[in-house]
């Protein structure tokens, strides 16, 4: 599977629980009660999932993932790491995690 065909996985599969898409960045992202819990960024996604949080440490650890710039200018935002391509079998996961740490907000 293509990475635009897990994002769209990620829409339908969340839909049921309030999640929609939208944009930021100028790019597709999800939504759930107009907060962005994700950005798909050219062919990776960006997860905000709470720096110091179990799901953040994970996603830190996977190979090639960083902590999102997305000025490129060495100001990343410490709430949101970039995952690869190569992992988007793990987005639904971090998705789910995301929409979590809302909800309890």
């Amino acid at each position: 599977m293509d990475p635009d065909e897990y994002f769209g996985d990620i829409v339908d599969d969340l839909a049921p629980q309030g999640v929609r898409p939208g944009r930021m960045f100028g790019r597709q992202a999800l939504k759930f009660e107009d907060k962005v819990l994700a950005v798909y960024h050219r062919d990776d996604m960006v997860f905000k999932l709470g720096s110091g949080t179990p799901p953040h440490a994970e996603a830190l650890s996977l190979a090639g993932a960083e902590l999102f710039d997305p000025s490129g200018k060495g100001r990343p935002f410490k709430d949101w790491v970039k995952v690869p391509a190569d992992h988007a079998d793990r987005w639904a996961d971090y998705a789910s995690a995301s929409l979590a740490r809302h909800r309890k907000a």
